[in-house]
């Protein structure tokens, strides 16, 4: 494995490589044999195992469970209570909790203040800070619009407070969110692209950049580099090359932790068409400022001093009592779907501690992170709803760290608490939809599981995971869960599609589970 972090497009090439997958074929894999509709639940459960127990899983790791929403009978189950690496299916957890905790109503609140009132020619003689609360929604990218659409409503505010001119500094202060900058057990590769962007209160176009290369017009010059975002204060190291028509397409980028400079490497073909990699911009409070900055003068607003961030464990402006508007997000539902959908890390890891700062206990110390608390809020939850808490051991609400755990059968006690939650339309209208939208939208298309399925994905290199739910032939309606860890695929036939092919099974089934309280065997 490779020392040095890669961009995302690479990083994602060299995943392909080490599961044994071609980066490019002729021809396309032979689909996989398609299983007969099971006509019963005993028919469904052999179909499942014989599939979990082939040969090549030998090495591998399953966690499955399947449980019928109407009957609230267990219809497969294989090694359900195994502690494997659920991926992004943590994010499942930090959404249910989120909507339970504050509801979908819930917005988050952005105070503007100062230290000084704007006088009567709109001057304030002092300094003006945006106090970040984690809105992650402060963004150009969705849906796409202009890089400066993202400081409208700050600029709004300021004209509605009276201001036309600040004599003092313009600061982004991300003191809010107490915890580092990259969330516990992120491996180091993860801070080099877009979905290891930084944690701060404070964030812009959700904290990376967009690096455009286009290759020279002739073969041996270097490519040409060009951020798509200003204001980042990164520093472009150019290492690339155009080379022949038929050359290699490999660009990269590398930046050291604590530096700005990005070394960007790597081969572009003549005549081919432009890469773009994602990078991480180091501390997003300080371009937050450095872009409203910006914004405030070309409406006009001049500000005389810096514009700069602070952030936890720097301290925090002093004096700043004068509030001169806020800035709202969108209701949280709707942010709840904003990381599902896509599986956003940062926009997850925000509403993790969104919910971890409102649990904050009034005698917590000042050096208690806010990942902390919002862990305890989780253990919380999981007890008032009756999941067992030792089957849910996590350091952070996105699932980027290797190290969170969790079990098939705890996955699908919260769906079954979901499903009866108060917050359920807004719990199920979150999930990728099979062959429709999200991460999904390339998956499980056709019937029956295209528009049927809604469920969570999970990916990292060595897991993979889909959990949610879906109705099959028989009209039931299932919550399932399906885990799959430390497999090496084959160029035929990857882990997502060992997964899709059990959905497959779930939805295909025209058997149907009696009601528990029949007592009647399936």
């Amino acid at each position: 494995m490779s020392k040095l972090p890669l961009s995302r497009r690479a990083f994602f090439a060299f995943a392909l490589l080490l599961a044994g997958a071609p980066l490019f074929s002729a021809t396309k894999a032979p689909p996989a044999p398609v299983e007969p509709a099971a006509t019963s639940v005993a028919e469904l459960r052999a179909q499942v195992e014989t599939l979990v127990n082939a040969p090549r899983f030998a090495g591998a790791l399953w966690g499955v469970k399947v449980v019928s929403l109407d009957s609230g009978r267990t219809l497969v189950e294989h090694h359900a209570d195994r502690l494997l690496s659920p991926a992004s299916n943590c994010k499942l957890f930090s959404g249910a909790l989120a909507l339970d905790r504050l509801g979908g109503d819930y917005r988050i609140v952005t105070p503007i203040l100062a230290t000084a009132k704007p006088d009567a020619a709109g001057l304030v003689a002092g300094n003006v800070v945006v106090s970040g609360r984690g809105d992650p929604t402060w963004t150009s990218r969705r849906p796409k619009q202009d890089f400066w659409s993202a400081f409208e409503p700050f600029v709004a505010a300021l004209q509605k407070a009276g201001v036309r001119s600040i004599a003092g500094d313009l600061v982004a202060d991300a003191t809010w969110l107490r915890q580092t900058p990259h969330g516990a057990g992120w491996a180091a590769d993860d801070l080099n692209d877009s979905y290891g962007a930084e944690l701060s209160a404070v964030t812009l176009d959700d904290n990376y950049a967009d690096l455009n290369v286009t290759p020279a017009a002739t073969a041996g010059g270097p490519c040409t580099l060009a951020l798509a975002q200003p204001l980042t204060g990164l520093v472009l190291e150019n290492r690339t090359q155009t080379v022949a028509a038929e050359g290699a397409r490999r660009i990269s980028a590398l930046r050291l932790p604590g530096e700005n400079t990005v070394y960007v490497y790597g081969t572009l073909p003549v005549g081919g068409k432009p890469d773009v990699v994602e990078l991480p911009v180091p501390r997003p409070a300080q371009w937050f400022a450095a872009g409203l900055k910006e914004a405030l003068a070309r409406r006009g607003i001049a500000v005389a001093g810096r514009a700069y961030g602070v952030r936890w464990p720097e301290a925090p402006v002093a004096g700043a009592t004068v509030r001169l508007g806020e800035v709202t997000s969108p209701p949280l539902r709707e942010i709840v779907t904003g990381f599902m959908k896509p599986s956003q890390n940062l926009w997850t890891d925000l509403i993790f501690a969104q919910v971890g700062e409102w649990a904050r206990p009034a005698e917590a110390s000042a050096w208690r992170t806010t990942d902390a608390c919002a862990l305890v809020a989780l253990q919380a939850f999981l007890r008032e709803h009756g999941i067992p808490t030792e089957a849910v051991r996590f350091e952070e609400g996105s699932g980027l760290s290797r190290n969170n755990l969790t079990t098939a059968a705890a996955i699908v006690a919260l769906l079954q608490t979901m499903a009866k939650h108060r917050a359920a339309g807004d719990f199920a209208a979150s999930l990728p939809i099979g062959g429709v939208d999200g991460t999904l939208r390339n998956r499980l298309k056709g019937p029956p599981t295209e528009g049927n399925v809604r469920a969570k994905t999970g990916t990292l290199r060595w897991a993979s995971a889909l959990s949610g739910y879906l109705t099959t032939a028989a009209g039931e309606r299932l919550a399932f869960s399906l885990m799959l860890n430390r497999h090496v695929a084959t160029p035929e036939r990857s882990a997502r599609a060992e997964i899709d092919a059990i959905v497959q099974m779930l939805a295909r089934c025209t058997g149907k589970s009696a009601p528990a309280e029949a007592g009647a065997h399936e």
